[in-house]
């Protein structure tokens, strides 16, 4: 008879405070045709998994839609997490953008699952090989935050020689967008609190405002 792998996962079985979660046994997922599985090495804990978990948001109006879309009484998906570091073990059938042992970095979207020791994806999935010189908790990271931080300041369009100035330069989003803003070549004023200003001046910001 055919046994499924186990694997340990944090997982949680309904809404409410940190304490609803609890690490689990759970069944390993196997990689079907055109997907990778990938051995998740750290995983981002982020603002949104906190209120999915307790099922409160800062907006409000898409309560309804959310609530329907991820379970009325009971989380369906049991398993949090989606930005994520971690090494390719196991190709599906098909698969040609990855090779077993390469060590890749992403977001798996409302599939989540990076709270889990492994994730099966499609290979054409948000994920990418991760730099060389960054651990896999440095890499797991970058996709929120960076990828926030490049969307906005692609859409100014920041020029050479311009002044961009980062609100919450500390957080999440801001020391990526101190730091991207930097490479497009403007003069950067950081903004956030004193506490913050060692570690925003290390990621290049120009000027810094408590």
């Amino acid at each position: 008879a055919f046994t499924q792998v186990a694997m340990k996962a944090i997982t949680y079985e309904r809404y409410g405070p940190p304490k609803v979660m609890r690490v689990t046994e759970v069944p390993r997922p196997e990689p079907a045709s055109g997907e990778v599985l990938i051995r998740v090495h750290a995983a981002e804990a982020t603002k949104a998994d906190c209120e999915l978990r307790a099922f409160r948001f800062a907006v409000s109006w898409f309560w309804l839609p959310l609530r329907l879309a991820m379970g009325v009484f009971r989380p369906r998906k049991k398993i949090l997490g989606t930005y994520f570091a971690g090494e390719v073990v196991e190709l599906g059938a098909g698969v040609t953008r990855f090779s077993l042992g390469d060590e890749v970095y992403g977001g798996l979207g409302l599939r989540m699952g990076a709270y889990g020791e492994y994730v099966a994806v499609p290979e054409d999935s948000k994920i990418v090989a991760k730099p060389v010189n960054m651990s896999f908790p440095e890499a797991a990271a970058v996709p929120l935050g960076g990828l926030n931080a490049l969307h906005f300041l692609r859409l100014v369009d920041v020029q050479p020689g311009e002044s961009v100035l980062i609100n919450g330069a500390g957080g999440g989003i801001g020391l990526h967008g101190v730091q991207i803003a930097k490479a497009m070549g403007a003069e950067v004023t950081a903004v956030d609190k004193s506490l913050k200003e060692a570690l925003i001046r290390r990621t290049g910001a120009d000027h810094f405002i408590d």
